[in-house]
């Protein structure tokens, strides 16, 4: 068993999330996304699809970009 570096629990179904060559390990995968999902720079929520990136900055979707972003973004590329 190993335990969640979110949450704690020890759980013999555990994964591991490498990641920057830094291995986290997770009992589930809420606890994963609350550590390592990005935030959406305009709305605050975690990006657990594709989202957008403009410059470094996250955004969960192309409606957060433009509302945040002086650029032209798209749902297509």
């Amino acid at each position: 068993m190993a335990q969640c570096e979110l949450c704690g629990n020890d759980y013999d179904k555990s994964f591991d999330v490498v990641a920057a060559g830094t291995t986290h390990t997770f009992d589930s995968f809420e606890c994963a996304i609350h550590v390592m999902a990005p935030v959406c720079e305009h709305c605050q929520c975690k990006v657990i699809g594709h989202g957008t990136e403009v410059d470094g900055r996250f955004y969960c979707c192309a409606h957060c970009a433009r509302h945040a972003e002086d650029a032209p973004v798209s749902h297509r590329a």
